[in-house]
């Protein structure tokens, strides 16, 4: 997840591997900028661990591999690398990249009021230019809420490129075709401490 800010001078992709090697902290690159990391709340790095650990539990001894917020993702027609929240890929040409992976078939963001707009419109727009993408779920941080978006695979080349929508809450389950995962939004929102219980004095109601 992350926030246009703290902009540097003009990268090429190269300078910027290099370069953010050596920093402290991270940054995302897109078309010759780049962007500091967003700090992120107690609920969204709980939301993002469990969903971590079930898709690692689920694909433990197969062919595809489960990344958290410190691996880089490549979007070459974007000209940018993100650090997606979590996401899979099963592509075999990624096992040979350490830096960054290319081909995932599933990514998955956790929202937050400061870059929920730019997850759901221009980051999402640079993911549906990958070819091997199947689903994008996005996970609201405030409330137990998901959206999952889905390849149309079906749809006729005379209409182009189309993306289902699958909203869900409550006590749904989210159904991950690309890694044939039933994910309860139980287990999403496990543990997690709303704001508001977090604010809360003690020996207040």
């Amino acid at each position: 997840m992350s926030l246009p800010a703290c902009q540097e001078p003009l990268f090429s992709p190269d300078a910027y591997l290099a370069w953010e090697e050596e920093q402290p902290e991270k940054h995302e690159y897109l078309n010759g900028e780049v962007f500091a990391m967003a700090g992120a709340s107690e609920a969204h790095v709980t939301i993002a661990g469990n969903v971590f650990m079930a898709l690692r539990t689920h694909l433990r001894g197969g062919p595809c591999s489960v990344f958290i917020s410190d691996m880089k993702l490549r979007v070459d027609a974007a000209n940018a690398y993100f650090y997606p929240d979590v996401f899979v890929t099963c592509a075999q040409a990624d096992q040979a990249h350490r830096q960054f992976k290319t081909a995932p078939s599933l990514i998955v963001e956790v929202l937050s009021p400061s870059t929920s707009a730019y997850d759901r419109g221009e980051k999402f727009a640079a993911y549906r230019s990958l070819p091997s993408l199947q689903e994008y779920l996005l996970i609201d941080a405030e409330r137990q809420r998901v959206e999952l978006f889905r390849r149309d695979t079906q749809a006729a080349a005379s209409e182009g490129e189309r993306w289902l929508l699958y909203p869900l809450e409550g006590g749904q389950t989210i159904h991950l075709n690309s890694v044939d995962l039933a994910l309860p939004l139980a287990a999403v929102y496990a543990d997690v401490r709303w704001e508001q219980e977090q604010e809360r004095l003690p020996g207040l109601p």
